[in-house]
């Protein structure tokens, strides 16, 4: 029977055993963390987004450049195929207000566990073995290098420090699903850049994706003290970037000690982050009021407002209060405030700069990584056949929303796929 390795028991992982355990072929599944699904079970904390139900056009459109290489994927195993594998482990998903989808019951670890029960206990092929505290350290010996994209590659052995010591494990194909590099206490640390770097791989820089940002020259100690980790509820931030593409979008972020972060700017993070890598920093327009034109501002600020502080005033006439008022008195100058067409066209348009990108270890996910490039179509790396790459450790990034974990399965999917290929061309 042939043998395969999966290193990284992750969403890509996972589905990459379930596919070639179904089809019969023994599957040893190594991670270096003691249980399965670390960041998977905390992505479900507040209610695990599966994928989402927009149509197959805009949902690709998610991906941005990587679009075409993601779309491929889908082919295979798209938004639809992540629910119906949701109902083949026996849990009913529904569509949100959003368009998000969720499990009946919002969590993470009742779909974890039906998983590995299928995995451990499956109907048909072999049971996966799970070899958990297994860290992959690198190369046992030289891979031979391919001299086309249909060499075979023999054997593969890989290096593993484990709680009993060394150990060398040796497989007809290999699945690396080892995740990007954020989060690194639950096991995506991006340790394995330069070990795949050494065997001629095309890497493109791990990045921070869905991130957080600090504004330049940081907030005021008062602000900091008083609002960090208060939302803003009801904005609208616009951008355009330096190649001329406009953003805009209403929903909600938050303040943090030094910063901004939150679901708003985690979808124009990729932008953001582009731009201050190259410029060193980047600018984006904060409507304080996007349920409201720029004239009828204008006329409430304007109203007389008598004996009323101006606090009491954008209260009274405009709900602005709490941080909304807070982050205007940080940005504008007293001559700003008393100004009512500059104190009206900052409610709607206040400029936020933005001066450096969050540590990649605080990120939602990774940008980066393995690119698609050095892969054939079945995701098998070109320089090194016989192996194969998963997950969030490809060069490809997306906003929240169900679509990290959507490509993540789909990369797992047809990376097993591609593993069948490979053994029975062998």
């Amino acid at each position: 029977m042939k043998k395969v390795m999966v290193v990284g028991a992750g969403p890509a992982g996972l589905m990459a055993a379930e596919v070639l355990s179904g089809a019969g072929v023994a599957v040893q599944l190594l991670d270096a963390m003691p249980s399965i699904g670390r960041k998977f079970l905390l992505a479900g904390k507040g209610g695990l987004n599966l994928t989402h139900a927009e149509p197959a056009d805009l949902f690709a459109s998610r991906y941005g450049k990587r679009r075409p290489q993601i779309e491929a994927l889908f082919k295979s195993f798209d938004s639809t195929s992540v629910r119906d594998w949701a109902a083949s482990l026996g849990i009913d998903t529904f569509v949100g207000s959003s368009g998000r989808v969720f499990p009946a019951d919002m969590k993470a670890a009742p779909l974890l566990r039906a998983w590995l029960t299928r995995l451990r206990h499956p109907k048909v092929g072999p049971s996966v073995e799970f070899l958990m505290r297994h860290r992959w350290i690198g190369w046992h010996q030289p891979v031979p290098q391919a001299t086309d994209a249909g060499a075979q590659a023999g054997n593969s052995w890989l290096d593993f420090e484990t709680p009993y010591g060394p150990l060398q494990v040796q497989a007809d194909a290999v699945v690396l699903a080892l995740g990007g590099a954020s989060w690194a206490r639950l096991g995506s640390n991006g340790a394995w850049v330069p070990w795949l770097q050494a065997k001629g791989v095309d890497m493109a820089p791990l990045l921070p994706a869905n991130c957080g940002f600090d504004v330049q020259n940081g907030w005021s100690t008062h602000f900091a003290s008083r609002f960090a980790g208060q939302p803003f509820k009801s904005v609208a931030i616009e951008y355009t970037n330096s190649q001329g593409h406009k953003f805009a979008r209403r929903g909600e972020f938050v303040a943090t000690a030094s910063g901004v972060e939150g679901s708003l700017i985690y979808a124009a993070s990729s932008w953001l982050r582009d731009d201050i890598l190259v410029h060193g920093t980047a600018t984006f327009q904060l409507d304080l009021l996007p349920g409201l034109p720029m004239e009828r501002v204008l006329a409430e600020v304007q109203h007389p407002r008598g004996s009323r502080s101006l606090s009491s005033h954008l209260k009274s006439r405009l709900h602005i209060e709490g941080i909304k008022a807070a982050i205007l008195h940080e940005l504008l100058s007293k001559e700003q405030m008393t100004d009512p067409l500059q104190l009206a066209k900052a409610i709607k348009a206040l400029p936020i700069t933005l001066a450096a990108v969050r540590p990649i270890d605080e990120a939602i996910s990774s940008a980066g990584g393995v690119q698609f490039e050095a892969m054939t179509e079945q995701l098998m790396l070109a320089t090194l056949p016989g192996i194969f790459c998963a997950g969030e450790m490809l060069d490809w990034e997306a906003p929240t929303g169900g679509y990290l974990l959507t490509a993540c399965l789909a990369s797992g999917y047809c990376a097993g796929r591609g593993v069948l290929a490979f053994l029975e061309e062998k």
